[in-house]
C-alpha cells in the first residue's frame, strides 16, 4: 500500500513539475513573441487614416497627417476646376508622366478619383518645404498669370490646384497623391487604395 501511494505522490509530482515548467515557458515566450509586434505609436505612424469631408465646402481645404507627412484634401469648386484648364501650357508636367507621383487612378487632368476632390501630400518636391495655398487670381505678389494653386515660399515652387508643377522652377515634379480611396460620399481613407481601379 505504501508502494502504491508513492507511484502516486512521483506521479502526481512529476504532472505538476511539467505543468509548472510548461507555464513558465508560455509566461517567458509572452512578452518575448509580443516585442516583435510594432507599438501602438508606429501602427498609427503607417495606419489609413480616415477624413470625413462632408461639412467640407467648396472651395475650402482640410489638412491631417498620415505617415508623418500632412496630407491636404481640396474641395474644389467649378471655378477652380475651369482655372486648371487655363494653367495646363505653363506646367513642366501636365499629363503626370511621373509614374511614382501619383497611383494609376489618379493619373487625369484632375490628379484625383473624383474632380472635384484633390487629395495630395502638402509637401514641396524641391527640398520638402510645405507650400501653402494661394487659391485667389491675379495677386500681386504672384503677377497677373496665376490662377490659383500652391506656392512654395521657401524656394518659390508653384503648383497648380491639382498639384502639377509649374515650368522652371526649383521642384522637379508634381506633388504626390497617396493611395486613397472612397468608403462612402463623405468618407476618404487614405492610405489604402485597396478594389480602386484606374
Amino acid at each position: 500500500m505504501a508502494e502504491h501511494s508513492g507511484m502516486n505522490r512521483r506521479h502526481f509530482l512529476t504532472v505538476a513539475t511539467s505543468v509548472t515548467g510548461t507555464a513558465g515557458v508560455i509566461m517567458a515566450a509572452v512578452p518575448f513573441a509580443m516585442s516583435f509586434k510594432p507599438s501602438a505609436r508606429a501602427q498609427a505612424l503607417g495606419a489609413p487614416v480616415q477624413i470625413d469631408i462632408g461639412k467640407l465646402e467648396s472651395g475650402a481645404m482640410v489638412r491631417v497627417m498620415w505617415r508623418g507627412k500632412p496630407v491636404w484634401v481640396l474641395r474644389r469648386s467649378p471655378e477652380m476646376l475651369q482655372t486648371m484648364k487655363d494653367s495646363k501650357a505653363k506646367l513642366a508636367d501636365p499629363d503626370s508622366e511621373v509614374v511614382e507621383q501619383q497611383p494609376d487612378y489618379a493619373r487625369n487632368a484632375t490628379r484625383s478619383i473624383k474632380p472635384e476632390i484633390l487629395v495630395i501630400l502638402g509637401v514641396c518636391t524641391h527640398l520638402g518645404c510645405a507650400p501653402i495655398e494661394r487659391f485667389e487670381v491675379a495677386p500681386a505678389d504672384l503677377g497677373p498669370d496665376w490662377v490659383g494653386g500652391f506656392y512654395c515660399p521657401c524656394h518659390g515652387s508653384k503648383f497648380d490646384l491639382s498639384g502639377r508643377v509649374y515650368a522652371g522652377v526649383p521642384a522637379p515634379t508634381n506633388m504626390e497623391v497617396p493611395p486613397y480611396r472612397f468608403l462612402s460620399e463623405d468618407l476618404i481613407l487614405i492610405g489604402d487604395d485597396a478594389g480602386v481601379s484606374a
